[in-house]
């Protein structure tokens, strides 16, 4: 093994939650959302060489990586036909126990992150990962004025959700 390899290797386990999170947001079902995570480490594994610790850190540029493969691995999906909503099961990571009762301010959470269209999925994703507005700019490629204005319609349109749903009893 050379040093590049054990390098690669080294970054990808210290951030390996990166590749579980973005896998578990936009891939639905434990097969696939393995297959998902196994495309976003072959992915970072080509694109390595290319990788510029100058230009980004690691973890942004892992992003960057794993959400264009999760980005385009929807977009196969819904081709496919094969998408279904979100729920608080697509969010059991792999290893981990299974929550008898999850918390349903938290399953209506992702329900609702579920429903936006990929490019929200991910900027609401970083943002709950208290990545900085500029962060999550050079992630996505949008500008931070960008992200701070879609931030805030997505909390808009979740305020909305909960107050139709606190009225309607839903």
């Amino acid at each position: 093994m050379n040093h590049h390899q054990r390098q690669f290797e080294a970054l990808l386990q210290e951030h390996r939650g990166i590749v579980f999170k973005v896998a578990n947001v936009y891939a639905h079902g434990r097969e696939d959302r393995n297959d998902l995570a196994q495309e976003i480490a072959a992915q970072l594994w080509r694109s390595f060489p290319g990788f510029d610790a100058t230009r980004a850190k690691f973890s942004t540029w892992m992003y960057r990586v794993a959400l264009n493969v999760a980005i385009s691995h929807v977009r196969r999906s819904r081709r496919e036909e094969r998408l279904e909503p979100l729920d608080a099961a697509h969010l059991e990571l792999p290893g981990e126990a299974d929550v008898s009762q999850p918390d349903e301010r938290l399953a209506a959470l992702y329900a609702f992150i579920g429903q936006l269209d990929p490019l929200n999925r991910a900027l609401i994703l970083l943002y709950l990962e208290d990545r900085s507005y500029g962060e999550i700019a050079q992630v996505l490629g949008i500008s931070e004025t960008n992200v701070a204005t879609k931030i805030g319609r997505i909390k808009q349109k979740l305020r909305g959700q909960i107050a139709a749903a606190a009225i309607t009893g839903a």
